[in-house]
């Protein structure tokens, strides 16, 4: 899975650094595309080179501190710095960074997207609408008129793997994403993960769970996530009841027949791929 980028290692504990020569400094668009290179399917980030800015601290990959400048975030500055575009660099999308792209770095890239979103939609206070701080001590933003403090959104969703027998409930969403995919969905205020699964399987195929267990986590920065896994039974006979305006494709699929995703980056992928092979 993309957090799996063993012998390296990040390090996303706040910490005040300052930005020193041979950092990287993490450049969104406002589209939320960031300046890389492509190099032999590898990720490099722009160093920063006599940087002056009062940048922050975002988090470490090994050795290599990774910054952002909030005064652009803040300016909405879309200037593109012309040496580096015309030394190889190019802006990638998530997306796009996702599916070309392989090694730590990815998971670097996501988790600098997840902050950068969180900067982006949090320039003033939602209470009194002052402009909001970074504060000092702990990754938070912090309103200096009426004290109010925002920390990194993080949203709760579950991936479900439901099984009948010898065979897993393979989705395809209708828009987006276009390989096969799992049940999912996001956790509603005032329900548990497991009451997620269920009502999630429901909504989506109609079909009624039991014996929901859990399996992996996995933060994705692509939609500010935490995904939680689960494993459960069809209860009843199951038969699939789809609904037409998430999903294109609900089936049930036996294990020899299940077709994984082009990459090992997703829980989603990881889940199918266990079952596929025995589970």
């Amino acid at each position: 899975m993309i957090q799996d980028i063993y012998p390296s290692k990040m390090h996303n504990e706040f910490t005040d650094h300052k930005i020193s020569d041979g950092d990287v400094l993490l450049q969104f668009n406002s589209d939320g595309k960031l300046l890389l290179e492509d190099r032999d399917e590898r990720v490099f980030f722009p160093k920063a080179v006599d940087v002056k800015k009062n940048c922050t601290y975002l988090f470490s990959l090994d050795e290599i501190r990774f910054f952002i400048d909030l005064n652009v975030i803040r300016s909405r500055s879309d200037e593109e710095d012309a040496s580096l575009r015309d030394s190889g660099y190019a802006y990638y999308s998530i997306r796009e960074i996702r599916d070309r792209f392989s090694g730590p770095e990815v998971f670097a890239a996501f988790t600098g997207y997840h902050l950068w979103r969180w900067y982006s939609d949090n320039i003033f206070c939602g209470r009194c609408g002052a402009g909001l701080e970074p504060d000092d001590k702990e990754r938070a933003l912090r309103c200096p008129e009426c004290g109010n403090i925002i920390y990194p959104r993080i949203n709760p969703a579950v991936i479900v793997g439901v099984i009948k027998g010898d065979a897993l409930l393979i989705t395809k969403y209708k828009r987006g994403y276009s390989h096969n995919a799992l049940v999912a969905g996001f956790t509603e205020i005032g329900e548990t993960l497991e009451e997620t699964v269920a009502r999630e399987v429901m909504e989506e195929t109609g079909v009624k769970v039991k014996n929901i267990k859990y399996y992996k986590s996995q933060p994705w920065g692509m939609a500010q996530d935490i995904l939680v896994g689960f494993f459960c039974e069809a209860d009843g006979e199951a038969g699939i009841r789809m609904d037409e305006s998430e999903l294109k494709y609900a089936e049930w699929v036996r294990r020899d027949e299940i077709e994984l995703q082009p990459n090992s980056l997703s829980l989603t992928n990881e889940m199918m791929k266990v079952f596929k092979e025995g589970f």
